[in-house]
């Protein structure tokens, strides 16, 4: 890039942006280069006792809620944690590796160096996302190998981790990570034969030094004005309230609760959506916003509730008078609800599944169930009992609601499905044939930045199966072509120009000259929208989405040249992996027509796409169909989850042409009975 190019686009960052984040970065990184974090740290840790006074599900209403079943689930996933491995991101078992490449090089070196590798790889397992498993497993069996194994492993990172020292402290959001599940683990396994009193120290003075180092770079937090702030936040608050009696206690706890609030107040916008612009995301914040109300009705008082497993432990009620729980006010408590209802509305209730949008990268930071990662009814179900008082119908995916204490939230509506709440006119923009046959198409006024090259993305689902495919993230950090390239509206539902991207890629994290997609019109079984993303070559692109019959399903996208030059037009579709057949394209009664047919878990996908244009006979048209990167590396993949990509069908139809061109894609589907 040339330097008239950067400075082009710093100026656009600096206006899309704004200067208070831009100003909030240079700042960070001031501090960086003049070594002012490593002058001003202090890794001495604090002599104060572990005071967390979290309510814990009774054993009784826990192994209800499991089943035998369910019981034998948690087990399993225990005993393979116990034995030395996890499921980084929801995918297979990989080692608990907790020693970091570089243990001595201060975390501010590390921070203006890159990583050799994807650095997730490194901080996953050092989350103590794991620890969750555990301690359900504990609190259900009363196992001692589970809080032996917790300990075991704390230690291990103890030993390999010095305070400030190496890539796990180099993410101030990591570092919060870790603090509120080392925070949850010690209340968990307080109780257990295995949490010796020099056990229960070291592991507050570990919470006390990752809550300093939190403190610091909470100016870089600000700047992302992401996860990152909402994470530090809960971390702070969360450390005020285990720690009582720090000295620091009281600072955290007013840092934390001011960080808190605004978030939850300004990362949320007017129709529930999280600021990232991602469901993964959209239920980390949920699940923040879990935990903090769960943690801020600890009140002084409030006793472990666990029969069966020893309960004469000291201490467990500190005095948290000094420390208020304000953070939730009413504008607060309307955008979490607002929130709520987002995620409820796009939840597939056969499957538990949701539109894979924007950055996945498999944060899941309370694993509190059995369910797999790509299940959001657990979250679901706990956040709309919780902020709608509404809840689903039950099911195995209740027991997180246990774990944040609202399965008894007094509800305004039982038993509501997503069906119930897909109202035209309300976002997400969501469009409900049947039970089983439902759309979303992605529109969204962009008030941040965005994630996803993903305007006018339709996900369209039948029977609990995903028929058109978002394509997801698969690796950040990974060497090109795979250095998170699946951003781009090239991989997603919709069309393209000229193989150009709808935004402007300045790095591997932002968009620039952003536009939005905004909804037209809301009738009856139809939903149209449009976006000027390629107004600079002169064209628009309109789409309406129909459903004709829950198995019938048209989607019209008009694009107007408004300069009548030439122009690559590209329809993309990414579909399940499966036997297909494609057809020839044939002119009838004056329009290009092709067929397709793609066998699906409960039928059969006829997919049939027409050409519109003024003058059929002077367009030029060609169709490529990628399987697994067999004709491009980067196409022909759907990755459900972080570092996992599977094999899926990208279908794409291209034409040339000078005039107005339309295509209209017809789903028909069938099922095998």
């Amino acid at each position: 890039m040339s330097l008239s190019q950067r400075i082009v686009t710093a100026l656009k960052a600096l206006r899309e942006l704004g200067p208070t984040q831009v100003g909030l970065l240079a700042l960070y990184k001031l501090g960086l280069k003049s070594g002012h974090y490593r002058r001003s740290e202090n890794t001495q840790a604090q002599t104060t006792p572990f005071n967390f006074p979290l309510p814990l599900p009774e054993r009784e209403k826990l192994l209800s809620s499991l089943g035998a079943g369910g019981l034998s689930v948690l087990r399993q996933a225990a005993d393979e944690i116990a034995s030395g491995q996890f499921r980084a991101f929801g995918g297979p078992p990989v080692p608990i590796q907790l020693a970091p490449p570089s243990p001595q090089t201060h975390w501010t070196k590390l921070e203006t160096r890159p990583h050799p590798t994807d650095i997730k790889h490194v901080w996953e397992p050092a989350r103590f996302g794991w620890a969750f498993h555990l301690g359900r497993a504990w609190l259900a069996t009363g196992d001692e190998a589970y809080p032996a194994a917790f300990w075991r492993y704390f230690e291990t990172f103890q030993a390999e981790n010095p305070p400030f020292l190496g890539e796990n402290w180099t993410s101030a959001q990591e570092v919060g990570l870790r603090l509120i599940a080392l925070a949850w683990a010690g209340a968990v396994f307080r109780q257990s034969e295995q949490t010796t009193p020099v056990r229960l120290a070291t592991l507050a003075a570990a919470i006390g030094l990752h809550a300093s180092r939190i403190v610091p770079t909470v100016v870089y937090a600000r700047a992302q004005n992401n996860n990152h702030l909402l994470a530090e936040a809960a971390a702070l608050y969360t450390a005020a309230l285990a720690l009582p009696d720090h000295p620091q206690s009281a600072s955290w706890h007013q840092t934390g609760q001011k960080w808190l609030a605004w978030c939850f107040k300004h990362q949320i916008d007017s129709s529930g959506e999280y600021i990232q612009h991602s469901t993964n995301y959209h239920r980390l914040m949920l699940q923040t916003a879990l935990w903090i109300k769960l943690v801020s009705g600890a009140k002084k008082g409030v006793r472990y509730q666990v029969s069966g497993i020893r309960s004469d432990s000291s201490n467990l009620t500190p005095d948290t008078s000094h420390l208020t729980h304000s953070y939730l006010t009413p504008i607060v408590r309307e955008n979490l609800s607002l929130a709520a209802h987002w995620l409820f509305c796009l939840l597939d209730f056969e499957s538990g599944k949701v539109p894979n949008l924007g950055p996945n990268d498999g944060a899941y930071i309370f694993p509190l169930t059995n369910q797999p990662i790509e299940d959001y009814r657990p979250v679901v179900q706990a956040a709309a009992r919780a902020f709608l008082g509404y809840s689903l119908p039950p099911g195995a995916w209740d027991e997180m609601s246990l774990w944040f204490n609202v399965e008894n939230q007094r509800l305004k509506v039982e038993a509501a499905t997503p069906s119930d709440l897909r109202i035209l006119g309300i976002y997400p923009t969501t469009l409900q044939a049947s039970e089983q046959s439902w759309a979303y198409l992605r529109t969204i006024r962009l008030r941040s930045r965005p994630g996803h090259a993903d305007l006018l993305n339709l996900d369209l689902w039948w029977h609990g199966q995903n028929i058109t495919l978002d394509p997801g993230t698969f690796q950040y950090n990974a060497p090109p072509p795979w250095d998170n390239p699946l951003t781009s509206a090239l991989h997603h539902n919709t069309v393209t120009v000229d193989g150009l991207d709808q935004f402007t890629r300045a790095g591997r994290f932002l968009y620039l000259d952003r536009v939005d997609a905004l909804r037209v019109k809301s009738a009856s079984g139809s939903i149209s929208a449009r976006h000027y993303a390629y107004s600079r070559l002169g064209v628009r692109h309109a789409r309406i989405v129909t459903a004709l019959t829950p198995d019938h399903w048209r989607i019209e996208d008009e694009l107007l040249n408004l300069r009548n030059k030439p122009h690559t037009y590209r329809l993309h579709w990414l579909l399940p992996d499966g036997e297909y057949a494609l057809g020839e394209w044939k002119m009838v009664n004056g329009e290009w027509l092709m067929d397709f047919s793609l066998k699906l878990a409960q039928g059969w996908l006829k997919l049939k796409i027409t050409i519109l244009a003024i003058q059929p006979s002077n367009i030029k048209l060609s169709t490529t169909i990628a399987r697994a990167g067999d004709i491009d590396p980067l196409r022909g993949w759907f990755s459900p989850t972080y570092t996992v990509k599977v094999p899926a069908l990208s279908l794409a139809v291209e034409v040339q042409s000078a005039e107005n061109v339309g295509f209209v894609s017809e789903f028909f589907l069938t099922d095998d009975k």
